[in-house]
């Protein structure tokens, strides 16, 4: 008959345990907040790029409206958009300048996002 002893294993400890799993909340927090940063910056940019898309069928006027009214209700502010025609072959090129600020426990930033979309027209 085989005798098993109890003996403690070592290499575990609850304290690691807890500081891994602390460490692993915390880089979710910060990842969750300074993702939604750059996931609103990418919706944005999909939505120049579709404007983009459409650049000879719309007037640069046309094409402002539309671009502001996205971006305030992505971002609650609308920044001011460039939209320049011209080129060989004949492009649309469509791009602003924002700010966006993260204010996290023991870090703040502010992140200025320069979302730029070219389409052949």
């Amino acid at each position: 008959m085989v005798e098993r002893r109890l003996e403690p294993r070592h290499g575990t400890s609850t304290l690691g345990c807890l500081v891994s799993l602390a460490l692993f909340i915390g880089a979710l927090y910060y990842g969750v907040h300074i993702g939604q940063v750059y996931l609103r910056y990418f919706e944005l940019l999909d939505d120049m790029r579709g404007q983009a898309h459409m650049g000879g069928h719309l007037s640069d006027s046309e094409i402002t409206t539309l671009l502001t009214a996205q971006a305030d209700s992505l971002l609650g502010k609308a920044p001011r958009f460039q939209i320049s025609r011209g080129g060989r072959p004949n492009r649309i090129t469509i791009q602003t300048e924002y700010t966006e600020s993260v204010n996290l426990p023991f870090f703040k930033h502010t992140f200025v996002l320069r979302p730029r979309a070219e389409e052949q027209i």
